[in-house]
């Protein structure tokens, strides 16, 4: 039998298109997104159903058993608000700061570690196991960096949506 390459295994794949896809994007300039294709909003959506269904495995598996770290879900749907009402309601979110969008960073990020902190403290009182608890951060951890990368890719406002 022949040995297994330890970077032949599908979640070492996954890993790598994730890195390469999105987390190298903030050396590019945000100008060159604006013909961005369909493979763009798939990656974004596959890597959202990664985070997810580490969340579920964080809940489902017989080792854990326990469905309190699904309320990190209401973080999920909290986390990009303030950034849409910061976009909505600035004259221009990329010039220099101004109360709103700094007060809309400031909530994005007292919710993002909200998230992060919630399975912590689950585990520490024993509510959660620490293996559950690093499934939800592993989650956590992808799905806002999907959110973060939804926000870079598509930062263009006068994108045409007739294309897709």
């Amino acid at each position: 039998m022949w040995p297994v390459h330890p970077l032949s295994s599908p979640f070492v794949f996954i890993c790598f298109f994730f890195l390469q896809t999105f987390l190298l994007l903030p050396n590019v300039p945000v100008f060159l997104f604006s013909s961005c294709g369909p493979e763009r909003l798939i990656g974004l959506a596959f890597a959202c159903a990664l985070g997810v269904t580490f969340l579920v495995l964080a809940c489902a598996l017989p080792q854990y058993n326990n469905w309190w770290p699904m309320f990190v879900l209401f973080f999920y749907f909290l986390s990009p608000l303030p950034t849409v009402v910061a976009r909505r309601f600035s004259d221009s979110y990329d010039s220099s700061s101004s109360a709103l969008v700094e007060l809309c960073i400031f909530l994005t990020t007292g919710v993002v570690i909200s998230a992060i902190g919630l399975p912590m403290v689950l585990a520490h009182t024993g509510i959660i196991k620490w293996g559950a608890c690093a499934l939800v951060v592993s989650g956590n951890i992808v799905v806002f960096s999907t959110i973060l990368g939804y926000f870079r890719v598509f930062a263009n406002e006068d994108m045409d949506y007739g294309a897709w």
